[in-house]
């Protein structure tokens, strides 16, 4: 699976990468995980605020950091949806 953590690489976004490989380590779910830091990129992706989360190419969490409960949830719907 995956996911793009888009962001300026400020605090939230490098906490909000660390949450998402800790969420999946603990679901035992496979990742590759890449910091988007570009803003050309950012914005190609229709998200005007960060942090963002993009999951196999779907934006699916914007404007916030969301808490583990809500990653986890990210990462199980898209592993289903797989």
């Amino acid at each position: 699976m995956k996911i793009e953590i888009l962001g300026s690489g400020c605090k939230k976004c490098t906490n909000l990468a660390a949450d998402v490989e800790q969420v999946a380590k603990h679901l035992s779910v496979d990742i590759e995980l890449e910091k988007v830091t570009d803003m050309a990129t950012i914005l190609d992706y229709g998200v005007m605020s960060t942090p963002a989360i993009v999951i196999n190419g779907v934006v699916v969490s914007s404007g916030t950091v969301p808490a583990h409960a809500e990653i986890e949830k990210l990462l199980t719907q898209a592993s289903i949806a797989n």
